[in-house]
């Protein structure tokens, strides 16, 4: 690890080098900060290390994490306390999941902990910027750094809570634009953290009393995002049996001010929505709207099936095509995608299952249980079915004149074109919109 920074400048340890917590570590390090990340991923380490992003598809994170090498402000180990201990600010950016059975999975961030415990000296700030349920950063890992490091909570070192709020490949310019919503331990604990994020990131603030309203606040807003998807999947669902277009709805509906229909679609993915309402849920929050919406979104690739044995009867032997392994176009997750979903219950219906995403190599796909398939293959010919999933952006010129045997297209995301598809005897159907698609 790099150790000769220019030490007259403020030292901070970004403890977790994903996606947000390299962009942070490298934004922090374009404004004058000493940023020494901690990564339990050797490849990271090393990667950073040499002043490259293992992040792709992050518009100006590659040209930042290169200029904070060349100007010794940003290095990177797989040694937290090594890190922790030369800084006075300390940023944590573990995940925390939910497993199988939407228990709250903390095994990454309790490891963390207990190596920042180790590494923090007297005076030093936390904060946490993982998603977390409400009470977490003081009760169980402020508590806990305070027991192994045997400094005080509050007046030995200060804590606070400050959720990140950004989208991926727009994470640089996010940090820039919304608004930081901090919470504190004690006054001194949010004095900190605010005076460090006007400096380290520039953007408006949003204090608030407590960390709790803080770790709230991340966690409400995935919930509202939850809740109205699964109100327009529901919707469009009925709108289907009443033989009106969703589309359409939505656009007279949204002409009204106060009417903020979202999209109907074949799911809900990646590390936030699908997950985060589960901090609530687990933690007493159990009946109404927070948990049916769970329930909703996750049963749409249920209804995509569905709408699929209803257009052209059993899937037994059929060739289905899934375009879009990750949750949403243009992002490489796979995290709660649905076509995880759709997978699993093609595999009940003995389906042979398919998958294309440029975003993945072949092992990839292998590796979540289907074949990988080429655009360009010969095979496309003999795919009965294919359900958009995640619209990637090569999927814009995507023609279908090759798929000379396929009886029927759900476009997950309404983004194909119904009137090319149909011209070519090819059933078209989506979610809510009566099959209208792009025109």
């Amino acid at each position: 690890m790099t150790t000769d920074q220019n030490q007259s400048s403020p030292n901070v340890a970004v403890v977790g080098l994903g996606k947000i917590g390299l962009t942070l570590a490298a934004v922090f390090a374009d404004n004058d900060y000493n940023v020494f990340g901690a990564d339990i991923n050797s490849d990271v380490v090393n990667s950073i290390n040499q002043g490259r992003s293992h992040i792709n598809n992050e518009p100006g994170l590659a040209q930042l994490v290169a200029n904070a090498h060349q100007n010794n402000t940003l290095s990177a180990t797989d040694k937290t306390t090594e890190a922790v201990a030369q800084a006075d600010i300390i940023v944590v950016i573990v995940p925390v999941l939910v497993d199988e059975q939407n228990n709250i999975d903390y095994q990454f961030i309790d490891l963390a902990v207990q190596e920042i415990a180790k590494g923090i000296k007297k005076n030093s700030l936390v904060i946490f910027e993982t998603t977390l349920p409400p009470g977490d950063t003081k009760n169980r890992f402020g508590e806990k750094i305070a027991e192994v490091s045997g400094l005080h909570l509050g007046t030995d070192f200060y804590l606070a809570y400050s959720p990140e709020r950004v989208y991926s490949n727009q994470i640089v310019q996010d940090l820039q634009t919304y608004p930081k919503v901090v919470g504190g331990l004690n006054d001194k604990s949010l004095e900190l953290a605010s005076n460090f994020y006007k400096k380290a990131l520039g953007c408006k603030l949003i204090e608030v009393n407590s960390l709790e309203t803080a770790e709230f606040t991340k966690v409400a807003e995935c919930v509202y995002r939850d809740v109205n998807i699964a109100l327009a999947n529901e919707l469009a669902q009925f709108a289907e049996e009443q033989g009106v277009n969703m589309s359409e709805v939505i656009a007279a509906s949204n002409s009204q001010p106060y009417s903020h229909l979202h999209d109907p679609g074949i799911g809900v993915g990646g590390h936030c929505i699908p997950i985060y309402p589960y901090f609530f849920i687990n933690k007493g929050l159990n009946q109404g709207l927070t948990p049916l919406s769970r329930e909703i979104n996750d049963s749409m690739a249920n209804y995509a099936i569905s709408k699929i044995e209803k257009g052209i009867g059993t899937l037994e032997d059929k060739n289905i095509l899934i375009l879009g392994l990750s949750y949403r176009g243009n992002v490489k997750e796979p995290t709660k995608s649905t076509t995880l979903l759709l997978i699993d219950q093609l595999r009940e219906k003995k389906a042979n299952l398919l998958v294309n995403d440029p975003l993945f190599t072949d092992r990839e796909i292998v590796n979540y249980g289907a074949t990988p398939l080429s655009l360009k293959d010969k095979f496309v010919s003999e795919v009965d079915v294919v359900i958009l999933q995640a619209f990637h952006q090569e999927y814009n010129i995507l023609k279908f004149d090759n798929f000379i045997n396929c009886k029927l297209i759900l476009d997950g995301r309404n983004k194909l074109n119904k009137n090319e598809i149909s011209q070519l005897g090819i059933q078209y159907e989506t979610i809510g919109n009566q099959g209208n698609g792009v025109e």
